[in-house]
């Protein structure tokens, strides 16, 4: 359902596009909190457009399809935007890898954490880096919001790996 909805957000906030447009469009911007391959993209468009949420427009050159979002494509992406569900299963391989951590010896946990920062480390040194990198437009918040959670997510992160590493390796030492 959520890439649905980033695909309803881009054409609500860009206009219509082509998929490829989307495609590219997605990998700038919406990848970054929501991750789709172009694989993804296309059929997703093609459902969308079969479920009445977007028209395709005249077929360009090479097939290439214009959508546009549709009123009822308009509702559907509000009412998910103002519906919060009370429970969201949670599927996070980094917080299973925390709960199973005391199984490896003090050692291997903290080499483990040290790596695991430094990688939070450089994905939010690219964060921050693209959000230098984009003009404020006044008005358009567009991503911005998601972004700066996004790197309130990282340092968060790398900051309890580094945390976590140092606690270990001081309790190894008695």
């Amino acid at each position: 359902m959520s890439l649905r909805m980033a695909l309803l957000g881009l054409l609500t906030a860009s206009g219509p596009a082509s998929g490829y447009d989307l495609t590219k469009r997605f990998e700038s911007s919406v990848n970054h909190a929501w991750h789709a391959r172009h694989s993804q993209i296309y059929p997703e468009l093609a459902k969308m457009a079969a479920d009445g949420l977007v028209t395709v427009g005249e077929e360009g050159p090479r097939g290439r399809k214009t959508y546009t979002i549709t009123g009822e494509g308009s509702r559907l992406l509000r009412d998910w935007l103002m519906t919060k569900e009370n429970f969201r299963p949670v599927r996070d391989e980094g917080a299973l890898r925390a709960f199973l951590l005391p199984l490896l010896e003090p050692e291997a946990s903290a080499a483990l954490l040290r790596r695991e920062a430094e990688s939070y480390a450089a994905r939010l040194a690219g964060l921050e880096a693209l959000r230098a990198s984009k003009p404020r437009e006044q008005g358009s918040h567009f991503g911005a919001y998601a972004l700066d959670l996004g790197i309130r997510q990282l340092r968060m992160m790398r900051d309890w790996a580094e945390e976590t590493a140092d606690r270990i390796e001081r309790d190894d030492r008695g």
